[in-house]
């Protein structure tokens, strides 16, 4: 199924596009009077081309993600070839590592070394990126003077073989993409403003929920969980002895909102959740015992945490400030359709990011 909306006519425009596990968000915007605008917007479920119940977490082959990928391109009405594309997180390793004090242009021979120690394939198979993590004034007083000196770098490695499986199915669909980067990247572009505080993303899809924790705008933590979106779904089927369709239709309906005669329904769905929170909450509490920091609020993203009932269950959890993210409050929308993009927006959050670095390649 799609869900989609064609806004305005062909105009200098740029493409977002995330493909997930379960699902391919697609985004238009265009640049106007300094401020990015929305044209054309969709999604499309992948478990149709699988064979399986929307909802569900697939692995496509090349050819049909293809399919998908021009089905969707083709129900928005998109006008423009021109995107960027998210790669998973798990297509990718992230890590976090520390370097002697050396001048700038020898940074990049250092960071080589060092991501050998950390990488379990040799480097010539990986595309490598890294960003050096700045200093904070808070951090003068702490460790000796070695470890002051040092620079923190966030090193971030993929498969040539993955980026090149996408430049298939993007080359395929006639697409012409000018980067390719991790979802982490695109959605803390699209959810986080700009400022000290720190705050955690917890991004959940159909096959795994994502944490992500950043510092002034920068990624500082990444941990995923196992769990997602579809194991509620078919814990439910399994309990209530219905179809796979019937539990995702009973939990996108009902959710934790359904009342007395739903108890059962509501048990089942928070045992999961509760699964999810906990794994959350270490990997918070590791973070803030490591920098004797505190998280200001957590940002909902992703398809899973449109579940009825979320924010009320994790603020118990987490015991801070939860909100819904909003990418769409980044771009100029239609005013009559703000509720429908505050609703849609934990799920376009990546597509979003995408398109607006792409956007800011053309300025």
């Amino acid at each position: 199924m799609a869900f989609l909306s064609s806004l305005f006519k062909k105009e200098s425009s740029v493409l977002g596009i995330d493909i997930g596990s379960s699902a391919i968000k697609v985004v238009q915007i265009k640049k106007k009077r300094g401020r990015a605008v929305l044209e054309t917007y969709g999604e499309l479920s992948l478990g149709p081309y699988a064979g399986v119940e929307v909802g569900r977490s697939v692995s496509l082959q090349p050819d049909k993600l293809v399919a998908a990928l021009k089905d969707i391109l083709r129900e928005s009405k998109t006008t423009t070839t021109s995107c960027g594309a998210a790669l998973p997180l798990s297509a990718s390793l992230i890590t976090f590592i520390s370097i002697p004090p050396v001048p700038d242009k020898q940074v990049g021979d250092v960071v080589n070394i060092e991501a050998r120690k950390y990488i379990p394939v040799p480097l010539s198979e990986v595309l490598l990126d890294y960003s050096i993590i700045p200093k904070e004034d808070s951090y003068a007083g702490e460790g000796n003077a070695a470890e002051k000196q040092a620079k923190d770098v966030l090193v971030v490695a993929i498969h040539n073989d993955f980026i090149n499986q996408y430049q298939s199915v993007m080359s395929g669909s006639g697409l012409q993409p000018s980067f390719y980067e991790i979802e982490i990247f695109s959605s803390i572009r699209a959810v986080v403003d700009q400022g000290v505080a720190t705050v955690m993303v917890l991004d959940m899809g159909a096959r795994t929920t994502k944490i992500y924790i950043i510092e002034h705008g920068m990624l500082r933590s990444s941990h995923i969980i196992s769990k997602g979106s579809q194991d509620i779904t078919l814990a439910l089927s399994k309990a209530l002895s219905i179809t796979v369709a019937e539990a995702e239709t009973l939990k996108r309906t009902s959710g934790l909102k359904g009342g007395p005669e739903y108890k059962e329904l509501s048990e089942i769905i928070t045992v999961n959740l509760d699964y999810i929170f906990y794994e959350a909450n270490a990997a918070l509490l590791n973070y803030q015992k490591k920098y004797s920091k505190n998280v200001s609020k957590i940002i909902l993203t992703g398809g899973g945490v449109l579940l009825r009932g979320f924010t009320d269950l994790a603020k118990i959890s987490f015991q801070t400030d939860v909100i819904y993210a909003d990418p769409f409050g980044k771009l100029e929308t239609p005013a009559f359709l703000a509720n429908e993009f505050a609703e849609a927006g934990p799920e376009f959050a990546v597509a979003i990011g995408a398109a607006l670095r792409r956007l800011s390649e053309l300025e």
